[in-house]
């Protein structure tokens, strides 16, 4: 799901002339540092940019003889010069006391990010109004506060822009997926800017104890809770949480910016798995892995083949998985070491905001 930021304009973005009109070329001046920084959030962090005001300020219908657009657009062609733009431009023009329910903190002109396939939890308001930090609650928003009060309500309270842009620069990279079907029930959530802690219970012990080997060796903080049809047989409940971690992985990882993109083979005693993933946006598996055990412990073995093949369906991955040795609980729990490993490499930033592909797009 997209992050979004949703931005002020006077204040935030513009300086705030004392008459709260900006109503000449000569008023117009952006707030310090703001230009460079939100071009380094475009350009690096995936975040969509939405405009909403509830200060016209540059002329109004209701002010006609305020009209001073000219100013607006000045700002909006200065900051597109720069790389920076704005998915959508919300303003509310009707007079303060009117109580319109597009006005902020009312929630109406942002309806459908509300409704819509957006991460609200993990997005922002930056404002600099009391009405800033309601309309996040509102809309269920964390705030970065751009005041010179603090606020205990706030994420972040700073008059800088540039502490802004490192806030945002280092916050972790997380997903919450739940998948309910008549089958099983799942809540995951997974950090994967994490450091390897894990609370797992998919009602199979065994499928447990491969997934915290991923969880710890690939440095996820992966918290799954399934209640699945265990008394139909295991492989909903295995499929199922595949594709929960795959769409996780997918929404972490969004456009794909300077990630690494491949990633290990791993030994383990008498066996050793090798195993290449690419988040290439094309799924596919290569299975090259041969039990000869039906089950181990309560898991057939036949599933964790199922298990990557829907994970690389769901997050659009490819990956190649070899495995061999005698000892078949060893030779399970490299391969699910080696996973973990590969994601690690493959999420780690490389120091660039560059997509790994000549395409264009991953």
């Amino acid at each position: 799901m997209k992050k979004v930021l949703f931005i002020d304009r006077d204040g935030t973005i513009l300086k705030e002339p004392e008459d709260e009109q900006i109503d000449s070329f000569e008023k117009l001046s952006f707030v310090p540092g703001v230009i460079c920084n939100l071009a380094a959030i475009f350009s690096e962090l995936d975040y969509e940019l939405v405009m909403v005001t509830n200060q016209d300020g540059l002329g109004s219908p209701a002010f006609p003889e305020k009209t001073f657009w000219p100013a607006h657009n000045l700002m909006l062609n200065i900051l597109s010069g720069e790389g920076i733009r704005f998915s959508e431009i919300l303003i509310d023009r009707s007079l303060p006391g009117d109580n319109s329910p597009a006005r902020k903190p009312g929630t109406s002109m942002v309806t459908h990010y509300i409704k819509g396939n957006y991460d609200l939890k993990n997005s922002y308001v930056i404002g600099d109004r009391l009405t800033d930090i309601q309309f996040a609650k509102n809309i269920g928003c964390k705030v970065i506060w751009l005041n010179s009060d603090s606020s205990d309500d706030a994420a972040l309270s700073t008059t800088n822009w540039n502490s802004v842009y490192r806030f945002l620069k280092k916050q972790p990279r997380t997903a919450e997926v739940k998948r309910k079907t008549l089958e099983t029930d799942i809540c995951l959530n997974i950090n994967i800017d994490g450091v390897g802690n894990y609370d797992i219970d998919t009602g199979l012990g065994f499928f447990d104890h491969m997934l915290s080997q991923t969880a710890r060796h690939g440095g996820l903080d992966l918290s799954i809770k399934v209640a699945g049809d265990l008394n139909v047989d295991e492989h909903h409940t295995v499929e199922d949480v595949a594709l929960a971690f795959g769409k996780a992985m997918t929404e972490t990882l969004g456009s794909k910016k300077g990630i690494e993109r491949y990633g290990f083979c791993l030994p383990m005693d008498d066996s050793l798995a090798q195993l290449s993933l690419d988040f290439s946006g094309r799924p596919w598996l290569v299975w090259d892995v041969n039990f000869q055990r039906e089950k181990i412990g309560d898991v057939p073995t036949e599933l964790f083949m199922h298990f990557f093949k829907s994970f690389c369906d769901a997050a659009g991955c490819n990956m190649n998985i070899k495995a061999e040795g005698f000892n078949e609980h060893h030779k399970a729990e490299a391969i699910f070491k080696a996973f973990g490993r590969a994601i690690k490499a493959a999420v780690k930033h490389d120091g660039s905001n560059q997509l790994p592909t000549t395409k264009g797009k991953l």
